[in-house]
Order: C-alpha cells, then structure tokens, then sequence
C-alpha cells in the first residue's frame, strides 16, 4: 500500500506498538534494545513513570497557552536552566534548528543592535549538523543536505574540523560568532578537546565577537555532565539545546547571557507553541532528575564501565572495529565495514543504533539504562561481530 507520508527518511520496516525502560516491543511481542533513543532524545527511557505522572498531572490542568500571558511553567523551567548553567536568560522553542535558529538570530541581534555593527557572519565546522531549516543547513553547509535547495541564506564560513589557523584566519569585520557542537553527533561523534574549545573562547573574546555551543544533542547530561562544556573551563555567549531536554515530549531551548540578550526586544523573535505549560512540565522534570550529582555520577561509572568492554571487543575483532569514539552515553563505532550493514546485523540481533557521518554507528542509550541492559548490548554487539566473521 502506497504511503500517504512524504518519503524524507529512509526507515526500516519495523514497527512498534509500546516501550518500557531500554526496550521497544513489536505488535508480534518482540522486544528490541533501543540504543538509538529517538536520536538521543528519549534520556529517561521509554513511558518513564515520573514523566508519566507530570504529564498526567498537568495534561488535567492546561496544555498550552499563548506567550501573550504568564506562564508559570516556564518561569519554572527557565530558572532551572539559568542556576545550572552560564545563562541569564532562556528562549522556548520546540526543536533543535528552532534553537540554532534562535541562536543566529540573536548573535546577530547583539552587533547590529546593540553593538551598532554590521557583523552577521557564522563561523562553523565541515561535518557539523544544525539542523534542517535553510538557516541551519546553510550553517552546516553538508553536500548532502543543500542540494536541491539554493541558494543558501548568506553570512556562514565553514572550516575543517580542527584547523585552529583557518578558524582565526576566517574571522573578519563582518564575523559575528563562532558556532560549534562540542562534540559532533552526525558528524561522526568527533570531540572538540577542551583545550580548543577554550582557544575558541579566547580568540572570541580577543576579536569581540560571540561564541555559540550546539548541544541540541550532546547537551541533557549525555556526556556526564548536565552540558559537555562543563568538562572545560569556559562558558559559551549562546546555547542551543533540544532532543534529550523533554525527555520523548518536543521542546527546545536557547540559553544567552544577560548581555549578548539585550539585542533581542518585543516582537523580535517568538514561537507559537514554545514554551508552553505541557512541555514545561516534562521538561522541568526531566531536569531535576539529569541534574542530581548522584545521577551524574552513575551514569559516569556505566559509561566507563561500558566503554571498557567496547575496547576489549574492538581489540578482538580490529579488523572489524577500528575506533570507540565519544564521551559519557554519547558514542561512536568506526567501523571497517560498511556501517549500515553492521547496523543491520545488531538490529536483527535485537539492538537498535543508528549510523553517523564517517562510518559510524552510534550508541546512544537512555541515560537511566541499568548495568543488565549495557551487558545485554555488549552480548549483542560481540555476536555480531562472530556471526560476520563466520560468513566470511
């Protein structure tokens, strides 16, 4: 039968009725170990009864509003995130390229505003991903993504991934920001070192322009930390976060200090749904459970636990694997195959992953998984490798 959905991804064809904890389960019963997490975005897992009880709770009360009104929710919510994190202010949207796009917006606001200068440019990395709007894919600048939609909106620069003199070389009087993902999931799960990204902060600060963190997906408590710029010494101007903030229910943020926000005014941004009592709610939730130092912590001694057992297989099986990228639960397989057959093989193994740029297959798991499930996945990961070495 002829689909009625416009055909923009290419899916598998499995499909499934529920989910509880780690796992999805078919209409025919059969349960899958989700290690792709709805692409980093379900981090308590699957009907997490604590998100269930809130969004219970509130769904009795009011779903959405018009930003026309208070909305206490989200006063709520916006405190949370500014006593975590750099930020002074907090912009509610429903996405991830809604909140790049928050972010251009407002660095560009903040020069030509408040600073009286005609800066707009964007400095960003080959390889990055920003989204999917014609903004955010002219930031990214991908072959794959552009083609088709020409011409691009103006103003962004790309340089290649870890070339610090093209980065410097590339800043002029029209630049307005830097914008990176500190580390970069479609990309290939490629860590920007602290030590660059606090070069990055340095030469900002040197030429007076504005430093941008896309954590849409690394952001959320993923790497270990609430935001992975917290494993550096600096602070970005702007962030962009989303995916893993709602915990499964859509909701995007951008964060700005007290400063760099003074460009943006009545009427000078806005969202219809962004922000409002419903999503608040969850996220607000999803929050305070990521940011409790115990619950950090655990997931620290998982990640390495689990990181170490990944090794141990690369190593046995090197022709196979030759790398584990990534940090905390946010993790790279290079693989010397093709990754999309290896991703293959783990899904009729029961895990469920996900490719990157690179030949990679990312891990992604809920960031509450148990000890039980990781060794489950490292099972099915190590008999994956045995079952294509036995068809060789």
């Amino acid at each position: 039968m002829q689909s009625s959905i416009l055909p923009t991804y290419k899916r598998s064809n499995l499909s499934f009725v529920k989910g509880k904890g780690s796992y999805l389960i078919t209409k025919n019963g059969k349960k899958y170990l989700d290690f792709a997490s709805g692409l980093a975005v379900n981090s308590l897992g699957h009907c997490n009864s604590e998100l269930i009880k809130v969004l219970n709770n509130q769904s009795k009360k009011m779903w959405h509003i018009s930003n026309a009104f208070q909305i206490p929710e989200q006063e709520e919510l916006a405190k949370k995130l500014v006593k975590l994190t750099f930020a002074d202010k907090v912009f509610f949207c429903n996405s991830g390229a809604e909140s790049v796009e928050a972010a251009i917006k407002i660095a560009r606001a903040y020069h030509q505003i408040k600073e009286k200068k005609n800066k707009f440019k964007i400095i960003t990395i080959k390889g990055s991903f920003h989204g999917r709007t014609l903004a955010t894919i002219s930031a990214s600048g991908q072959k794959k993504m552009i083609d088709g939609f020409k011409p691009l909106l103006d103003g962004f620069v790309q340089v290649e991934f870890g070339d610090h003199e093209s980065i410097e070389k590339a800043v002029d009087n029209k630049t307005a920001a830097i914008m990176v993902e500190p580390i970069l999931g479609e990309g290939g799960i490629k860590i920007i070192p602290n030590q660059c990204l606090e070069g990055l902060r340095k030469l900002c600060n040197k030429k007076k322009i504005l430093l941008i963190f896309d954590e849409v997906q690394c952001g959320i408590g993923r790497t270990g930390k609430f935001f992975s710029y917290q494993w550096s010494k600096i602070e970005p101007d702007i962030l962009a976060t989303a995916k893993g903030m709602g915990g499964g229910f859509p909701i995007g943020a951008c964060l700005v200090t007290d400063k760099v926000s003074k460009g943006m005014k009545f009427g000078s941004h806005g969202s219809t749904f962004g922000g409002n009592p419903l999503a608040c709610s969850v996220a607000k939730r999803v929050i305070e459970i990521i940011s409790e130092k115990k619950f950090l912590n655990d997931l620290n001694q998982k990640a390495t636990f689990f990181v170490n057992k990944l090794e141990a297989i690369k190593n046995t099986y090197n022709h196979l694997i030759e790398e584990i990228r990534g940090r905390g639960f946010l993790l790279g397989i290079k693989i010397k195959i093709n990754n999309s057959i290896f991703i293959e093989k783990l899904r009729n193994n029961g895990l469920l992953s996900v490719g990157a740029n690179e030949n990679i297959i990312r891990i992604l798991p809920p960031l509450n998984v148990t000890n039980k499930d990781l060794k489950i996945a490292l099972k099915i990961i190590e008999k994956t490798c045995i079952d294509i070495n036995s068809k060789k």
